[in-house]
Formats: structure tokens, C-alpha cells, sequence
């Protein structure tokens, strides 16, 4: 679900960790703790590895010590914000088979996209690349959904003119939802740009707000153990 999701899709990010979405019931907690116990994974942070830090959008993070992955940091959640329960992701996820014959299950683009609406400014230039591959992967077939993601999500000014361009009906429909694409219609680049700009401040404000009462938790989490190891 993190920047090694977008090294399969093409969008390559240097990642040093691995970032899993998972589904935080009894049983499926149960063989991650197996698993991370085969990997000699200790956990390097709060929060705690359970249910209900998951649950509340918390990322638990760990370290591998075995000597096949030595230093390799893993992290995992349960909950994103702005998307939707783990069930409904995983019935629309995008599953890769190596020439090994070995499956990857990874976020669809589109729910990738919405995870890396972050605070982080070196996320959105990767949005901008994962849509721009989805679309040339797609273009030929468009899809009123494809349509729909391409018109919404797309971060290039050029691009934002010639998808406008090429489905008018779509993007006039579409304008209410997303205003800059009466500017795309236009053709109107220099507006585009701001709007843009203002788009990513209010996601990143919006991201920065949902992690406030989360920072919190973690600072609570953090008193905790320091006073239980005293």
C-alpha cells in the first residue's frame, strides 16, 4: 500500500520499508504475529501491536533482525483515511503474479492515489505519475469509471486540458465535484496551477488534521512505556 505498490505499477519510490494494509480480526493478527516471528521482527515504536490501535488508524511499526532481511523495517494498519473498510478495498485490489508464479496483492491505483494524499510533498508527484501510467495503460479502453478517476484524480495542467478535451461531457458533469475543471475546459493553465496548489494544501491540511488526536495518543502511548521502564 506504499511506495513498493508503486514500484509494481511503474510510479517507482524509493521506499525503505514495506508498508501492508491488513485485516485486523483475531485470526488474521494471529498469523502476521507468526510471520513476523519467522522474520525476527521486534516492534522499534508505539503504538502497541493490537486490534484497537489498528483500528483506530494507528501504524504499527517493526524491524526485522533475521539475517534474510536484516534492517528491513515493516510497517502495517488497518484503517486509511478517506478510504473505505479493509473488506472493500481488498474486493478491488489490483493482484500481480511474478513470473515465479508468486501473487501480490496491492492497492488498486485508484485507492493507492487516495493513501498517498498525505502531508508529505513528495507524495504528489507520485499521484500525478500513477495516474498519468494508469492512463496510458487505459486510454485505449476508457471505462466511464477509468473516465471518472482520470478526471478527478489527474494533477498535470497539460493533462487536465486534454482529458477535458477528449471527454467534455464527462469533465462538465464532473466540474461541481471538482471546480478546476471548468479551468481544464478552458484551457486555462495558469488557473489550473493554482487550483492545483490550493487542491494539495487542503488535502495536506486535511491529512495533517485527521493525525492531530492520533499524535496525541502516540505521546500518551510514549509517557507510558517510559515510566513503565523506569
Amino acid at each position: 500500500m506504499g511506495g513498493q505498490a508503486c514500484v509494481f505499477y511503474g510510479a517507482a519510490q524509493v521506499s525503505k520499508d514495506v508498508d501492508f494494509l491488513i485485516l485486523a480480526d483475531p485470526a488474521n493478527l494471529a498469523s502476521l504475529r507468526r510471520a513476523l516471528e519467522s522474520l525476527a521482527a521486534e516492534r522499534i515504536a508505539v503504538p502497541p501491536f493490537d486490534p484497537e490501535a489498528l483500528h483506530r488508524g494507528h501504524a504499527v511499526h517493526f524491524r526485522c533482525r533475521c539475517p534474510q532481511a536484516n534492517g528491513l523495517r515493516i510497517d502495517v494498519m488497518s484503517t486509511l483515511r478517506g478510504l473505505p473498510s479493509f473488506e472493500d478495498l481488498w474486493s478491488r485490489r489490483t493482484v500481480i503474479t511474478h513470473r515465479s508464479g508468486e501473487e501480490f496483492d496491492l492497492l488498486c491505483v485508484p485507492d493507492l492515489v487516495a493513501a498517498k494524499k498525505t502531508q508529505r510533498s513528495k507524495d504528489w508527484p507520485v499521484i500525478e505519475l500513477l495516474v498519468d501510467i494508469h492512463y496510458e495503460e487505459n486510454k485505449e479502453k476508457p471505462t466511464p469509471e477509468f473516465i471518472r478517476f482520470w478526471l478527478m484524480e489527474a494533477r498535470s495542467p497539460e493533462q487536465l486540458v486534454q482529458l477535458a478535451a477528449r471527454f467534455a461531457a464527462e469533465a462538465a458533469e464532473l466540474a461541481s465535484r471538482r471546480p478546476l475543471l471548468v479551468a481544464a475546459a478552458a484551457g486555462d493553465l495558469r488557473q489550473l496551477r493554482a487550483a492545483l496548489a490550493e487542491e494539495m494544501a487542503l488535502e495536506q491540511e486535511s491529512d495533517r488534521i485527521y493525525w492531530e488526536p492520533l499524535k496525541s495518543e502516540l505521546e500518551a502511548w510514549r509517557r507510558s512505556e517510559s515510566q513503565a521502564r523506569d
